[in-house]
């Protein structure tokens, strides 16, 4: 059996942000066992499982993605400003989904794992997240 969720996160400001208590206050009763399929539909932010204990970390990947894909004039695919193309390309490395299993009826995630919203944008605004729930 397979149930479907939709819902919207608040706007975030560019950077990575640890979202896993937002996602589980918004997900229905989770089955004994199973796997959760946490998808975000848009192309300038991404999702991603990492350490949810010490904020340094998210502060570090926003350094580096930066660093790694800066802000640079020469892209011609500017139509939402000129961090749009460069939000494409990190989001595409990124990826737009996470798997997790189910154990327990909880999310099995270790014990410093949690998700983050990767927001490529300085404006990205709210952002449409898709949960599908497989028993």
């Amino acid at each position: 059996m397979t149930t479907q969720i939709e819902f919207s996160l608040p706007p975030y400001p560019a950077g990575f942000h640890l979202i896993t208590e937002t996602i589980v206050k918004r997900l229905p009763q989770l089955p004994d066992r199973g796997i959760v399929n946490i998808f975000i539909k848009h192309t300038s932010a991404g999702l991603t499982i990492n350490e949810n204990a010490d904020s340094t970390v998210r502060t570090d990947f926003q350094k580096f993605i930066t660093k790694l894909i800066p802000f640079v004039p020469y892209f011609e695919h500017t139509l939402e400003g000129n961090d749009d193309m460069t939000a494409h390309i990190k989001s595409s490395l990124i990826g737009q989904s996470v798997t997790i299993p189910i154990t327990n009826r909880k999310l099995n995630l270790g014990t410093w794992q949690g998700i983050y919203l990767c927001e490529f944008r300085n404006n990205g605004g709210s952002r449409n997240i898709v949960v599908s729930i497989i028993e």
